[in-house]
């Protein structure tokens, strides 16, 4: 017999002081820092992930918080409305969608939502009301007891959206699992890190990563 995996409860992590900044800032709140190694990797893929938006037609959709799925609908009807507005091709519009707070894990593989039981972590549960053992974002999101597979991270990604994951909001998450499963955070942070869905950019903090879509001139929506 497996021994119990022990019980997480959400307030752990959405009724603390310290979680409530990391989902409203994206910043990490704590005495060190992320691993250099991750955060000089995640500089250079910032520069990259902001380069490549070119498109006339640009707009950051900032989630926090999971909503049931809703981000990606918008990111969908971002694209159908101006295809339909204005009979543009994906390569005309450029559509960024950030992971931090209750949305971290939503940037992982299905393997960690598995392993970590980060539907039950995250509060995130499917329409029997039992936690996702799967990442519900990446190919068919549940919205409105409808699964929306043009929706899904996947296909978004292949017409062209980038999504953005933040490197310290990850790494204080991962602790948190990590210290409730009486795992090694390092460990935990590094298994997570290697699966990272691929249409995923690790960016090191969101909140200069949506700034600097600011400064570039990006469109906000706050979801």
């Amino acid at each position: 017999m497996h021994p119990a995996r022990p019980k997480l409860l959400r307030p752990v992590f959405l009724l603390s002081l310290t979680v409530a900044l990391v989902l409203v800032t994206g910043a990490f709140i704590t005495s060190g820092s992320a691993p250099d190694a991750a955060a000089s990797t995640a500089q250079a893929d910032q520069a990259e992930w902001l380069a490549a938006l070119d498109a006339p037609n640009r707009m950051l959709f900032d989630a926090a918080a999971p909503g049931n799925g809703a981000t990606l609908i918008h990111v969908l009807n971002y694209y159908e409305s101006w295809k339909q507005a204005a009979d543009l091709e994906d390569t005309d519009i450029d559509a960024v969608v950030t992971f931090y707070g209750g949305t971290t894990f939503h940037g992982l593989g299905d393997a960690m939502w598995s392993k970590y039981g980060l539907g039950e972590v995250m509060d995130q549960r499917d329409a029997a009301g039992a936690p996702y053992t799967v990442n519900p974002w990446r190919v068919a999101p549940l919205f409105a007891g409808m699964e929306m597979a043009p929706a899904g991270i996947e296909t978004l990604g292949g017409r062209g959206a980038t999504f953005l994951l933040c490197n310290n909001a990850l790494t204080f998450l991962a602790g948190q699992v990590a210290a409730a499963r009486g795992l090694d955070a390092e460990s935990v942070y590094a298994d997570m890190r290697a699966n990272i869905l691929p249409e995923v950019t690790l960016v090191p903090a969101m909140v200069v990563a949506i700034d600097r879509a600011q400064q570039a001139g990006i469109s906000y929506h706050r979801q």
